[in-house]
C-alpha cells in the first residue's frame, strides 16, 4: 500500500499569554481561522509583557514573555512552497486581520521551519521558500505594506516536537509580532 500525502503542514506557531508565566498553544486548523481569532491572538487586550528597572549591581533572572501571536495550521503541496486552496482561504482571513486597525501598526517576522526529513540544505531552502510564499501572498493579495513583513528560513533548527522530529507541527511558519 502506497500512501502519498498531497500536503505538507505548515504552522504559524506562537504563544498567547494569559498570565505572567502561563502559555497557551492552541493549534487552529485552516477552517477554524477567523479575523477575530487572529486579532485576539496578535493584539490581546491585556499583555503580560512587562519591563522593569533593575538597580545597578542587582542581578535578576528576568523572563520576557514571547510576543503575542497565533498558531495556525496551513497546508502546502508536498516538497514545495505552493499553497493549497485551504491555505489561501486561511491566509485571506489573516491578511484581512493584519489590515484592521488593531494590527495595522505592527510589523511581523515570518520564520519558516522544517522537520528532520531531507537534507539540511533542502530544509533550509524549503523553510525560507514557504516563509517567502506566505509573505508574498499577504503583500500581493492583501496589500500589506512590504516593510511590515520579513521572512527568514530556519530549517529544522527549532523543532517544536522533539519527541517526533517528523511531526507536522515541526513543518511550520511562525508569525512573530515585532515589538
Amino acid at each position: 500500500m502506497k500512501f502519498i500525502c498531497n500536503t505538507i503542514t505548515l504552522v504559524f506557531v506562537a504563544t498567547i499569554m494569559h498570565h505572567a508565566n502561563a502559555q497557551e498553544n492552541r493549534l487552529l486548523h485552516e477552517n477554524e481561522v477567523s479575523e477575530a481569532v487572529v486579532i485576539n491572538a496578535l493584539a490581546p487586550e491585556k499583555s503580560s509583557r512587562t519591563r522593569s528597572f533593575v538597580p545597578l549591581g542587582e542581578e535578576r533572572n528576568v523572563k520576557v514573555s514571547p510576543a503575542p501571536s497565533a498558531s495556525i495550521l496551513i497546508t502546502f503541496n508536498t516538497n514545495s512552497a505552493e499553497l493549497t486552496h485551504g491555505a489561501k482561504e486561511a491566509l485571506d482571513k489573516i491578511g484581512r486581520a493584519l489590515n484592521m486597525d488593531k494590527l495595522a501598526e505592527f510589523s511581523f517576522t515570518i520564520e519558516g521551519h522544517a522537520d528532520l526529513s531531507g537534507t539540511y540544505q533542502f530544509n533550509q531552502y524549503l523553510s525560507k521558500a514557504r516563509a517567502d510564499t506566505v509573505k508574498n501572498y499577504l503583500i500581493n493579495w492583501h496589500h500589506i505594506e512590504p516593510s511590515r513583513l520579513s521572512a527568514i528560513g530556519k530549517g529544522y533548527t527549532e523543532l517544536i516536537n522533539k519527541h517526533n522530529p517528523l511531526a507536522p507541527e515541526n513543518r511550520r511558519v511562525k508569525l512573530v509580532r515585532n515589538e
